[in-house]
C-alpha cells in the first residue's frame, strides 16, 4: 500500500480573511435573529385592588383655568377623579384664536394623549421648537390640577395668575365643577 502525502499550502493572508468573513457571518445572523424575533416583554399587570384613601390625590370633579391670549380668552377644563387625570379640554376655542395660534391645538391633543398615559406633568416630551406653546399649555393644566388636589385653599382656587416666559401676566379665571 502506498500512501499518498498530499501537501496543503495555507497562506496566512487567506486565513485571516475567512476568519473575519466567518465571524462577521455569524454576527449577521446574530443580529437577524434579535432584530426578528418577537418580543414579549409586555409588562403583565397585577390585579386591581380598590384604592386605600391615601392615595386619593385629587378631589374629584372639573377644574378650569383660562388662558388670556391677546384679546381671546381660551380655557382649559381638566376632569379628575379621587386617583387619577380623566380628562384634558380646550374650551371656547373659536376659528380667531385657532388661526393666530395654529399650534396651540395640535400642542394640546399631544399633551393630552400624554398626560392621560403616564399621570403626570414631569415626565411630559416636547421637541424645543413648539417649547412656548407646550409650556403655557402645561402651566395652565399645572394650575388646574393644584385646585385638584386635596387641602387646596379654597381662596387660592379662585386668584390663581399664570406667568408666560416674557413676563407678562396672563390671568386665569378658575373655576371647579363637582359632578
Amino acid at each position: 500500500m502506498s500512501a499518498k502525502t498530499k501537501i496543503v499550502v495555507l497562506h496566512l493572508k487567506e486565513l485571516i480573511y475567512t476568519g473575519l468573513f466567518a465571524v462577521l457571518g455569524i454576527l449577521f445572523i446574530i443580529l437577524l435573529i434579535i432584530m426578528f424575533l418577537p418580543k414579549d416583554k409586555a409588562p403583565k399587570k397585577e390585579p386591581e385592588t380598590s384604592a386605600p384613601a391615601e392615595s386619593e390625590t385629587y378631589e374629584p370633579g372639573t377644574y378650569s383655568t383660562s388662558l388670556s391670549l391677546k384679546n381671546s380668552t381660551v380655557s382649559v377644563e381638566v376632569d379628575v377623579s379621587a386617583t387619577e387625570i380623566t380628562d384634558l379640554r380646550l374650551v371656547n376655542m373659536d376659528e380667531a384664536v385657532a388661526t393666530m395660534y395654529p399650534l396651540i391645538e395640535p400642542s394640546f391633543e399631544d399633551l393630552t394623549k400624554q398626560i392621560l398615559e403616564i399621570q403626570n406633568l414631569e415626565d411630559v416630551t416636547y421637541d424645543d421648537e413648539n417649547r412656548y406653546t407646550y409650556m403655557l399649555l402645561l402651566n395652565a393644566i399645572d394650575s388646574a390640577l393644584e385646585q385638584a388636589e386635596l387641602g387646596y385653599p379654597e381662596q387660592e382656587k379662585i386668584d390663581t395668575e399664570l406667568k408666560t416666559k416674557e413676563g407678562a401676566e396672563m390671568p386665569a379665571e378658575s373655576e371647579k365643577t363637582t359632578e
